[in-house]
């Protein structure tokens, strides 16, 4: 497992804003600075518990996703936000984690 991003909630708008209207929410590309981090903008009717809307997660890239989530209080199933990329969330001690598996064939950019 490895760090990937970190990934903040706000509800103001920001630079580089890419919208995902599959997934309804906003998102800054986290690839734009050195330190890996990600806003998020989630659209009013986004189906998401309120601990990932509202506090703050790191992601971590995991080899095999499905073999991650064993065992695991899930938040989030896992979806696709892009192409060569699912992902999904759990809870541990009370804060979100956001779990990713990225198929680096189809996204050797990430």
């Amino acid at each position: 497992m490895s760090g990937n991003s970190v990934g903040i909630p706000t509800v103001s708008s920001f630079d580089g804003e890419i919208p995902l209207p599959h997934l309804k929410v906003t998102v800054s590309d986290h690839l734009d600075n050195p330190f890996g981090i990600q806003w998020q903008r989630y659209w009013e009717d986004a189906p998401y518990p309120g601990l990932v809307k509202t506090v703050a997660h790191v992601a971590f890239e995991v080899d095999n996703l499905a073999a991650a989530l064993e065992g695991q209080h899930v938040i989030i199933e896992p979806n696709s936000p892009g192409r060569g990329v699912t992902v999904a969330f759990i809870e541990v001690s009370g804060a979100p984690v956001e779990l990713m598996q990225v198929d680096h064939r189809a996204r050797p950019d990430l």
